[in-house]
């Protein structure tokens, strides 16, 4: 697989998989010599996108217009997922938003066994599948659902992305039955890697990745918004506050990422004795922010495991 110049599927094209196929592009586009790709490996070159829609199939073709190596196709998912090594498939969101990078994601958002189920369960579907990977990213979809609803011999993957995937800085955490290929497991890291940050774990850890990753950049969000909050509160104009505040978590997120350095040693690299940021430190924890954080993240683990769940009769 390696060597072989791969096809990839998105099936149900929406915004996600907009802005993967478009990520995929843009790698390939730096490294393209004379308007060829450069022999990379472990990478599609060429891409499928689905849809059931007319008007989504417009959609799509304005914005991969004048791309050769990209194809729509309308209604046709079983001779997309023949003509493909490689399916991604996802029953989330399918609205497009036009922006920088076409990508508007909630990945958290439940998606029922029956949405993946009813597109899995076409008999040329099911046997365009055989032999091939399909890479899941329907929340609360786990690989064993998955797997009973496929050939035995095709490779399934999940996939959790998160929504700065839509400025190429998403967290992306893949998980895999323990067989899975290396090539398999190449292919799909160097996909999501093109929208950010990308790395493995088992399944069970899922539940946990999508309440801490998936939900929290709108836990960020409040954060960033209450500091902005105060930040208005003394004198600072709105756009301003906002600014500082965003700037504030950004830089502090890149010294943790970017230099391997503690959280509590970036946060005691500021505390100076008797200092405004003590001050300000203790006011938190008087507000008991540590364990509210912590309990936000548990409760939305515990929603996040009954997502895929039949409900009961």
């Amino acid at each position: 697989m390696s060597s072989k110049k791969l096809t990839l599927c998105v099936l149900g094209c929406g915004t996600m998989g907009v802005a993967i196929l478009q990520g995929i592009q843009d790698t390939l586009d730096k490294t393209a010599t004379d308007g060829d790709y450069a022999q990379a490996t472990g990478y599609p070159h060429a891409f499928i996108a689905t849809c059931s829609q007319e008007e989504s199939q417009v959609k799509l073709n304005r914005i991969f217009e004048g791309r050769a190596d990209t194809v729509v196709m309308c209604g046709e998912n079983a001779e997309a997922v023949g003509k493909a090594d490689v399916v991604l498939l996802w029953t989330g969101c399918g609205n497009f938003y036009v922006s920088p990078y076409l990508i508007y994601l909630c990945p958290i958002s439940s998606t029922k066994p029956q949405a993946a189920k009813s597109i899995l369960d076409d008999k040329d579907v099911y046997l365009a599948l055989t032999d091939k990977c399909m890479v899941s990213i329907c929340a609360g979809v786990t690989i064993s659902q998955l797997q009973g609803w496929v050939p035995a011999s095709t490779t399934v993957i999940r996939a959790m992305p998160n929504t700065p995937c839509m400025i190429r800085e998403g967290m992306t955490v893949l998980s895999c039955p323990p067989k899975t290929s290396p090539d398999y497991k190449t292919f799909a890291s160097n996909v999501f890697s093109t929208l950010g940050r990308c790395r493995f774990l088992e399944e069970k850890h899922l539940d946990a990745v999508t309440a801490l990753s998936g939900s929290g950049p709108a836990f960020a969000c409040v954060i960033l918004e209450a500091l902005a909050d105060g930040g208005v509160m003394m004198g600072l104009s709105r756009d301003v506050a906002t600014e500082l505040a965003a700037q504030v978590l950004r830089g502090a997120a890149g010294m943790v990422l970017n230099t391997g350095m503690h959280p509590a040693a970036v946060k005691d690299g500021v505390t100076t004795p008797g200092g405004c940021t003590i001050a300000g430190l203790l006011t938190m924890e008087d507000g008991k922010i540590r364990s509210t954080l912590a309990r936000t993240v548990q409760e939305a683990t515990r929603v996040a495991s009954t997502l895929g769940k039949e409900p009961a009769k």
